[in-house]
This record gives structure tokens, sequence and C-alpha cells, in this order.
């Protein structure tokens, strides 16, 4: 797996328990809870767009 640009910013509210939560999941995980947004977007879109949506950018692009 390749490392992503880590350039842009997403901000997010969320209600305070569910975040406690989610925290200590991903520690459990030993994963940070931006690792695990990154992994839920990545499968998302490589969901709705394929593993390859990279290269389709790229050519819409062109």
């Amino acid at each position: 797996m390749t490392k992503e640009n880590r350039t842009a910013r997403l901000t997010l509210l969320i209600d305070p328990e569910k975040k406690a939560v989610f925290e200590e999941l991903c520690k459990a995980e030993d994963v940070t809870p931006s690792q695990k947004v990154r992994q839920f977007i990545r499968e998302y879109v490589e969901q709705k767009l394929g593993p390859d949506w990279r290269e389709q950018r790229t050519q819409q692009s062109d």
C-alpha cells in the first residue's frame, strides 16, 4: 500500500461520547483515529469507484 499525500484537512463534528468510544476502539487496534478515518475513506472511494480510481482521475484531467 502506498502512502498518501497528507496535505488536506477534513474537519468534522461528532458527539463526544461517540468520539471517546471511537478513540478507545482505535487504541485497541493500535491505530490512530486519523489512520482509521483515512482507511474508511479509502475503502469507500474504492468501493464506489474501484481500486484504480487515481488512474481514472488522471485520465480525466488530461
